[in-house]
């Protein structure tokens, strides 16, 4: 009687700490496409480039939702900087969920 008490509890628990998982990897994910979207920036004076390389590196899913900022300095030793915003559904499947605004940042200097 006492464990068939404690099933709810434990799968809830189960599925809290999965979707912690899934939203950390998201996060991780957004902060590499800035740096990759920052790399590209430093090397390219053409924003689209970097923009389509942050959204290849996130991905259908959360492309789809992001939103990328390229700010570049026009001179070698400049600033080229990458803000990524991307909206991650959290606990979709289970009862629609709720949508949290994931953000990466990245700076590196102008090469070319």
């Amino acid at each position: 009687m006492d464990f068939a008490l404690l099933i709810p509890l434990v799968v809830a628990v189960l599925v809290g700490v999965v979707e912690v998982a899934v939203a950390a990897r998201a996060q991780l994910q957004v902060s590499h496409a800035a740096r990759e979207g920052a790399r590209e920036a430093a090397t390219a004076p053409d924003p689209e480039r970097a923009i389509a390389v942050v959204k290849t590196v996130l991905g259908p899913e959360l492309a789809s939702t992001a939103r990328v900022v390229v700010e570049r300095d026009h001179h070698v030793g400049g600033r080229a900087d990458v803000t990524v915003a991307a909206t991650h559904r959290v606990a979709g499947p289970l009862f629609g969920g709720f949508g949290v605004t994931l953000r990466g940042h990245a700076s590196m200097r102008v090469e070319q």
